[in-house]
């Protein structure tokens, strides 16, 4: 039987792994930059390193880990702590191209270095914030409904008063997803569509 169950430290791989198999607007990015790992280290690894008591991980029947969910109840507060102390610890080895037109990797190396508190506009009322993937062989099970609905329930027992995300605009499966589990859409720019819900 297919499990959700808190992260553990173990589970660090699973989450550079799966995280880079769902990064292209939920498909497979593997080989896109020289270092698989900077996606894992942006936008999957810092969170459970940071928040383990909200990070959840979806086990398959054979013990393999399939997908997961990682969360900050502050997004201030955890960008803040990204700026000083993640970031630099990883930035070294992923450094920018030195391109004149600038690849994917140095935007997401640009979005990296440009975090800090303040910088997103939905915080201040949406104060968490998520990240999702599931590998394509778990899609379609509920498993995404119910990873969300165990951090919701976490967050609302806390009294955090809502939660924003960003996806991918092209990802438009994962915005009927989001819109299904009563998010709605908030403003935004050209590059992230933004949703968002209230628990308080």
């Amino acid at each position: 039987m297919t499990t959700i169950r808190p992260y553990r430290d173990a589970d660090r791989d699973a989450l550079y792994d799966i995280c880079v198999k769902t990064a292209d607007a939920g498909g497979d990015a593997t080989g896109i930059f020289t270092d698989d790992r900077l996606w894992g280290d942006v936008f999957a690894v810092p969170y459970a390193v940071r928040h383990p008591d909200l990070a959840w991980m979806v086990e398959s029947p054979d013990g393999r880990t399939v997908g997961y969910i990682v969360a900050t109840d502050d997004t201030d507060a955890f960008e803040r702590w990204f700026r000083d102390e993640w970031w630099p610890s990883k930035q070294s080895a992923s450094p920018l191209s030195g391109s004149a037109v600038p690849t994917r990797q140095d935007g997401i190396i640009g979005y990296a270095g440009r975090r800090a508190p303040g910088g997103e506009k939905h915080a201040a009322e949406y104060p968490a914030h998520l990240h999702i993937d599931l590998l394509p062989e778990t899609q379609g099970q509920g498993l995404g409904r119910r990873l969300i609905e165990t951090l919701f329930a976490e967050l609302g027992r806390r009294g955090v008063r809502g939660l924003h995300l960003g996806m991918n605009p092209t990802n438009t499966g994962a915005g009927v997803f989001y819109e299904r589990l009563g998010m709605h859409r908030l403003h935004s720019g050209h590059d992230t569509t933004m949703y968002g819900v209230r628990f308080v």
